[in-house]
């Protein structure tokens, strides 16, 4: 069995994957990280450096400022990390990047299966579409979610753009009087209720709209995916993997 650490296990996305954890046959949760812990059928601590436990694979998803106390514990035990939290900054993205030169790092915006096989359907199509279509990216979340616009979205965004051959710039919401450019990609963030995830990209055409659209119906999409994410970065060598990965070994 692979042993699992949890960093965050308190949080909304933490519940989901210790109890979907408990039907696997391939990996445990035997440690947790969280300032407010209970009810959990493994330890918990409310400081990753208190962890005594022998442990194969990290898994974080709690929030950006926990990123230097995972970075140094897992360069100095040489243990996998997989980074499932979103609203890093560029220089902690770099640093997630830069770890990757001394062990095995998994990192992705979004752990949904149907996320990623979209993402990958935009870097088959954007370029295609790009001169003859606007595109806008609508995404809606909860009312809890802090960061805007999600990684999600910013995802989606970004393979966009380098599937483009020409310069193109992100708006982010539209206000006042100004035209519409062509070179834009719109980007519009929904925050309300208890919206799980929907991230939709619109190709708007003359005549014609083209609408691709994923729906986080539970949050089990993104703790299978997680969990797929310590199975698949478990016992590989140093290096910088993503969900990719993932749906290639799965296809």
């Amino acid at each position: 069995m692979i042993r699992v650490l949890l960093n965050g296990c308190n949080g909304k996305m933490g519940k989901v994957i210790s109890e979907m954890a408990k039907a696997s046959t391939t990996l445990s949760i035997v440690a947790g990280v969280d300032k407010n812990s209970s009810n959990l059928n493994y330890p918990c601590y409310n400081s990753i450096y208190e962890c005594e436990n022998d442990v194969d694979v990290i898994l974080d998803f709690s929030r950006p400022d926990a990123l230097d106390a995972l970075f140094l514990y897992s360069k100095e035990k040489n243990i996998p990390i997989v980074f499932c939290t979103t609203g890093y900054s560029p220089e902690q993205l770099s640093k997630i990047h830069s770890l990757s030169n001394e062990i095995a790092v998994f990192h992705s915006a979004n752990m949904s299966i149907g996320v990623n096989v979209v993402n990958n359907i935009l870097k088959s199509i954007s370029n295609m579409l790009y001169k003859d279509f606007d595109i806008e990216i609508i995404e809606k979340h909860h009312n809890q979610k802090v960061d805007a616009p999600s990684g999600t979205a910013l995802l989606l965004a970004n393979t966009i753009k380098n599937s483009i051959e020409e310069e193109t710039i992100f708006v982010s919401g539209r206000d006042g009087l100004s035209k519409r450019q062509p070179k834009e990609i719109g980007i519009h963030a929904v925050r309300g209720g208890n919206i799980i995830g929907d991230h939709e990209i619109i190709f708007a055409g003359t005549g014609e709209c083209i609408e691709i659209k994923h729906t986080a119906i539970s949050r089990e999409v993104f703790a299978i995916g997680a969990l797929k994410a310590c199975e698949y970065i478990y016992g590989k060598e140093k290096g910088l993997y993503n969900m990719d990965d993932v749906i290639n070994i799965s296809i």
